[in-house]
């Protein structure tokens, strides 16, 4: 068999000042050293070397090679020679070549490979006997040429069969695309084989060059594009993201919120023992930032001790740390409360300071202060400069996108709204809400009081306040005892939970847990569930104490002239809330920054303390046994029990009620609820958003982005982004809608509520309508085993069926609740958004987002007149709401209303007991809430007049689709979504349907017994759902799961049949949206394929919105943490982290809906922006907008424009430029192959950014039912 051999890497240097004869020299020289190894080589092998790279490399020296005839022992003796097996890497830059130089590196490879091949002879192969002989064949190493050695390594030739030689040809690879590497031939014994590979491998690598020639030249025009743009740092910052800017956060977030819980206690000695603890341990010292030292900075600084500041800024020179602005102002503050600090002391600390690169105005302009810290500071700066003011700085960066410049830049043609309450209204509002967060929770009454009580309930009340009161004294015991424990223990190296239970009132963390306990459902809670809610509500009041304490006289003061913005009889305009409050902040000097936020506790701490608490509750709260039925068996039972069950494969501890218990509180029926205030909405004007950290509620902790508990990810992105105003701006105006109570709705809703529910009209029943749970003795021996196995699934579903009925009662209870508690309220949802940019009201159960009964209670408090077109808008909303006449013109609808008028008139007057038309609406309740204005406004003297408060709705026609076919400028999409004008609605659902039938059709013809058994049956509603979540990412199982369920609510159809018919007409409909959409399919698969290489090379996706939102994909691989407790270790899935690298099947199918719904949320935050600057009343529901009958016209103008200008900018190319810049770094000129590879295939479908279509955009705004 004849011995192939590969040849090695080859490379040497040139110097930059080195003329071209040297450089025709040296090249001449490895031919020559080439030529002579062939040599050696032919008299024993017949040899068919593979092409290898010949790598350039400028060097600042020179170093000529000298041949070596000594054999592999000599050259192993050397430094850095290889081992047989081995790769050579004699590469000593990690300069990154650039496209031109591998061009002309290919050419002179191809002109070594054709040199070389004109000198090899083919010559039949020796056999060899003995392996021994053959590794130590003379002449048998080869050399490797260098500029970065002085002598010239060799290294023994390895034999063909040897397992090493299969490790080289696979180690020994080129840098370049393997496309530009001609793939070595096997040789033959026979030299006609031999040339005919010869003659396939050289036609093939001439198609390749010329393949890769055409990908190079791709490669390096986009190099080019975005050198400038690209720098050494951009890999070094995203490093910088996922290690530092993630990992190293949690571990200082602990820190720091442990210290600053035992400062807010008092406990100095404590948190500064925690501190040194870490400081001692070098690991973890290597962790520490300058602002965990700061902590106990400001904490000595409060009490005058400047030795002790001293000896933490020796610790921080120690280790190379450099005080930053607030060390500096905790250091001036202690020397301003020290009346004896001399004024050389005073002048070296502001020396220092201002060598740091820090001037004075940096203090009071970027410093959080509190109470009189300000004051001190300036105390101490006076001594030594008498005269010197603070200077004001109020300028704020104003680089808008070019969608929201005119909005900025030109606010004299704005007609920015007020509300309808006077300035004294308004700040009589605010001390209600203030009283409200101040006291943590909210008791109101629950609408079942209106039931008569009986004796019975009034005995059990009273039992039950009893035994409440009595625990209370327990579990007040108890938490002392516990705490005694913890603060006697030596743990200085663990941070226990130990200042987390010091921080409220001994009372309120025994009011939590009497709370919690209420609230606790029959079947029992999980303990991750229980626990971090009781953490949550621990953590809620420390954040109001902290506010209350440092904020509340400034907050007061500003809000107060805030509302002569708001306020009807002021006349101050065109200015945004959130320019007006950083004005009003700038003024008012003294106090902390209010943006300023309380340092948040980790989610372990959290979930530490709630369990600490839960374990008290189950431990220590204990009843007698015969309560109920007083027997002489007494015994003292606990009322909570801890118990473990299966929720899919994980095994899950819950926390269930003694049945005792449970049936104590069903036969009190207690009429109090308790809330937090951030469920209730606001009585007052939300704060506006003027910051991530700032905004929504006076003193409760809110975020402006929603996230999991514990990811952090969000939060630092909207930490580093400049121009978020645009996005807090439309918050903000959202949130300044004022809403009250429709008192009739809301009154007949709680009458039906009362009386055993009712499932249509989605009034749940109460539990007394569930099913009984069957009882029965598995060990029963009158039962067999198939009577065991029915029985006992009846018991799961008549358990699973309470369960349910539970929760959707409860729910009901506390959205009728909370709109009876605000019945004769006006009030407010401040709003913050998720991930995606999608906006939320803060509040959970009761808001506009909610359900048709929680939509049909609300009115807008501010009224309107009808005007002209009004009532016209009116009717035709209502027959919005009936699900009725979707394909029908505008003009349709509108006469349809009219000849069914008495229906509406009947159902206005008489909902109950009439005709009861609106109850077969789509939406019967909001339909009814319809019926009534219009009755009031066709009887009013003049409808034009008539004051409506009623919201009108305005859709989106499948608005994903819309975006995907904006997007791709797709004729035919645009058209099937209503982006072109038509005289009737095109209804997509219908034209889906219609395709699939056709499909369907064809296949009966063909025998197809699925396709027959369907026939008849596929309709509008049967695929809209399927339809409808396609453009957010659905995939065939879930379409499959979908249609399964409408197809088991029709009757008619065979239910044998429902599993494969559902499986064939969730690929009917995915091939009829491909046909019709072809444009929305190419994008998505761009957007997903984008996606998936992304998280492969291991990062999360992230874009920018066109307002400038910076957006991160919160998927990651799920780890395990561990919380231990005494009642059960937790093990907490943790999905959020990006610790464990990004979950590519999660990354690459959520990138395309996320991605919509970004743009969604874009365009509808331009629409919110300008519908404000026309003085409009506006709100939205995702793609659904609502505004006054009487401003209809006007939003749906705005509406369309903000579309058009939105889709106007080159969104999928602005896109594809961030991702390049984001993902695509050149890899080192010493990286692995794989990596060039990967960084090629990323960089080629990145910038294959889909094509598009001919759609002119501009008839979006002649398109009547584009929104309608």
């Amino acid at each position: 068999m004849p011995l192939q051999c590969q040849r090695r890497n080859v490379s040497f240097s040139v110097p930059k000042t080195e003329d071209a004869k040297k450089r025709v020299l040296e090249q001449s020289q490895l031919f020559d050293v080439l030529e002579a190894r062939i040599q050696q080589l032919q008299s024993d092998v017949v040899i068919d070397v593979q092409q290898a790279k010949v790598e350039f490399i400028k060097a600042p020296y020179s170093v000529r090679g000298k041949s070596s005839g000594k054999g592999p022992k000599n050259a192993s003796n050397k430094a850095g020679t290889p081992k047989s097996g081995q790769t050579v890497d004699t590469r000593t830059s990690k300069s990154k070549p650039s496209l031109g130089e591998e061009k002309k590196k290919l050419q002179n490879q191809q002109q070594l490979q054709t040199k070389i091949q004109t000198n090899v002879k083919e010559k039949p192969a020796a056999k060899r006997t003995s392996s021994k002989v053959n590794a130590h064949l003379p002449g048998s190493s080869f050399k490797v040429i260098s500029r970065s050695a002085k002598n010239l390594d060799t290294v023994p030739l390895i034999k063909k069969k040897s397992k090493d030689y299969k490790k080289l040809s696979k180690e020994i690879h080129p840098e370049v695309p393997p496309e530009t590497s001609a793939t070595a031939a096997s040789a033959g014994t026979k030299a006609g084989s031999q040339k005919a590979s010869k003659r396939k491998t050289e036609d093939s690598k001439t198609q390749k060059s010329r393949g890769t020639a055409k990908e190079l030249a791709m490669i390096e025009e986009l190099e080019k594009k975005f050198m400038s743009q690209w720098s050494s740092s951009q890999t070094e910052e995203l490093e910088n993201v996922d290690e530092e800017g993630f990992a190293q956060r949690d571990f200082i977030l602990s820190i720091s919120s442990y210290m600053e819980a035992c400062v807010f206690v008092g406990d100095l000695k404590r948190a500064n023992n925690v501190l040194l603890s870490q400081y001692k341990n070098v690991s973890q010292r290597k962790r520490l930032n300058t602002d965990v030292y700061n902590i106990m900075i400001r904490a000595w600084a409060k009490n005058g001790n400047i030795n002790k500041i001293g000896s933490l800024f020796l610790m921080l020179e120690e280790f190379n740390l450099q005080p930053n602005l607030e060390s500096y102002c905790s250091v001036l503050e202690c020397m301003g409360r020290k009346g004896d600090c001399s004024p050389k002391r005073i002048t070296r600390c502001l020396n220092q300071m201002q060598e740091s690169g820090f001037s004075l105005d940096d203090l009071f302009s970027k410093c959080p202060f509190k109470l009189d810290e300000r004051e001190m500071v300036l105390k101490a700066i006076h001594r030594v400069k008498p005269h010197y003011q603070p200077t004001k700085d109020v300028t704020t960066s104003q680089n808008f996108s070019s969608l929201v410049e005119d909005f900025y830049t030109k606010k004299a043609d704005h007609n920015f709204p007020k509300l309808n309450f006077t300035q004294k209204q308004l700040q009589k509002y605010f001390k209600l809400q203030l009283q409200r967060e101040q006291a943590c929770t909210i008791v109101i009454d629950s609408v079942e009081a209106s039931k008569p009580v009986t004796e019975k309930m009034i005995k059990m009340r009273e039992l039950l306040a009893e035994q409440r009161a009595e625990w209370q004294t327990v579990l007040l015991q108890s938490l002392k005892q516990s705490r005694g424990i913890l603060a006697e223990a030596k743990r200085e190296n663990r941070l226990d939970i130990y200042p987390y239970l010091c921080v409220l009132k001994d009372e309120e963390y025994v009011d939590i847990m009497i709370q919690s306990l209420d609230s606790l459902p029959p079947g029992g809670q999980s303990l991750t569930m229980l626990a971090r809610d009781l953490g949550n509500r621990v953590f809620t009041i420390y954040s109001v104490r902290q506010r209350y304490q440092n904020q509340i006289e400034k907050l007061a003061n500003i809000y107060s002239a805030y509302t002569c913005l708001l306020a009807k009889d002021e006349k101050l305009n065109n200015i945004l809330p959130r320019e007006h409050w950083c004005e009003l902040e700038a003024k008012h000097t003294s106090g902390l920054l209010l943006k300023t936020p309380v340092i948040t506790w980790p989610n372990t701490v959290i979930l530490e303390l709630g369990m600490f608490m839960v374990d008290l509750m189950v431990t220590k709260l204990k009843i007698d046994s015969d309560i109920l039925n007083p027997t002489n068996d007494r015994k003292r039972i606990p009322i909570l029990y801890h118990m473990y069950t299966f929720r899919k494969t994980w095994q899950v501890g819950v926390i269930k009620p003694y049945p005792i218990l449970t049936k104590m509180r069903q036969e009190a029926m207690e009429t109090k609820l308790t809330f937090e205030p951030c469920a209730m909405p606001m009585l007052c004007p939300p704060l506006p958003w003027i910051s991530e950290k700032f905004g929504a509620y006076l003193l409760t902790p809110s975020k402006l982005m929603r996230s999991l508990d514990g990811a952090t990810q969000h939060e630092w992105l909207l930490e580093k982004c400049q121009h978020l105003q645009p996005v807090l701006d439309s918050l903000n105006l959202l949130g300044n809608c004022a809403w009250k109570i429709n008192k009739p709705i809301l009154d007949i809703i709680i009458s039906i509520f009362n009386d055993k529910g009712c499932d249509k009209l989605d009034i749940p029943p109460p539990l007394s309508e569930a099913p009984q749970i069957p009882h029965f003795n598995p060990k029963d021996p009158s039962y067999n085993g198939n009577q065991k196995a029915t029985l006992m699934k009846e018991v799961v579903n008549a358990k699973k069926k309470n369960s349910e009925m539970h929760s959707l009662r409860m729910d009901a209870l506390y959205k009728l609740s909370i709109a009876n508690f605000m019945r004769d309220d006006i009030f407010w949802f401040p709003h913050n958004m998720d991930f995606r940019g999608r906006t939320y009201p803060c509040p959970p159960y009761f808001n506009h987002l909610g359900s048709d009964v929680s939509r049909a209670v609300l009115l807008f408090a501010e009224g309107k007149p009808l005007g002209p077109k009004g009532l016209d808008w009116l009717k035709i909303h209502l027959v919005n709401l009936t699900g009725l006449k979707k394909r029908s013109s505008l003009q349709g609808r509108l006469e349809y209303a009219d000849s069914i008028m008495e229906e509406i008139l009947d159902s206005a007057d008489n909902p109950l007991n009439g005709n009861k038309w609106w109850m077969s609406a789509d939406e019967p309740w909001q339909a009814l809430a319809c019926c009534m204005e219009i009755s009031y406004a066709v009887r009013s003297p003049d409808p034009t007049q008539f004051i409506s408060h009623f919201p009108v709705h305005q859709d989106g026609s499948c608005n994903g689709l819309q975006h995907y076919a904006a997007l791709g400028k797709d004729v035919i999409g645009a058209t099937s979504v209503n982006l072109m004008p038509r005289d009737v609605p095109q209804d997509v659902y219908s034209g889906v349907a219609q395709q699939v039938e056709l499909f369907r059709a064809n296949d009966a013809e063909m025998g197809s017994k699925i396709a027959q058994v369907l026939e008849g049956i596929i309709s509008r509603k049967l695929v809209k759902q399927t339809v409808m979540t396609v453009v957010y990412g659905v995939t065939y199982f879930g379409g499959r799961q979908q249609i399964d369920k409408r197809l088991s609510e029709i009757d008619e159809f065979p239910k044998e049949y429902v599993w494969g018919a559902s499986q064939y007409l969730v690929r009917q409909v995915f091939s009829a949206l491909k046909e019709m959409f072809t444009a929305t399919r190419e994008i998505q698969d761009w957007l997903t394929q984008s996606a998936s290489l992304i998280s492969k090379s291991g990062h999360t996706v992230q874009w920018v919105t066109p307002l400038g939102l910076p957006i991160i994909q919160p998927y990651h691989r799920p780890r395990t943490q561990a919380v231990k407790s005494n009642m059960q270790t937790l093990s907490i899935q943790v999905r959020h982290d990006n610790k464990t690298g990004p979950d590519v099947l999660k990354q690459k199918n959520a990138f395309p809906p996320n991605f919509i719904h970004s743009l969604d949320s874009t365009h509808m935050m331009l629409t919110a922006l300008h519908c404000y600057s026309s003085g409009l009343t506006f709100v939205s529901v995702h793609d659904c907008f609502w505004t006054h009958a009487f401003t209809v016209d006007t939003m749906n103008k705005v509406c369309r424009e903000q579309f058009v200008s939105l889709h106007s900018k080159p969104i999928l190319q602005e896109l594809s430029d961030f991702m390049i810049k984001k993902y695509c770094i050149r890899p080192q000129a010493d990286a692995k192959m794989k990596k060039f590879q990967d960084y090629k295939k990323l960089l080629l479908c990145l910038a294959k950014v889909p094509p598009t279509g001919d759609f002119d955009l501009q008839q979006v705004k002649d398109s009547t039912y584009f929104f309608s």
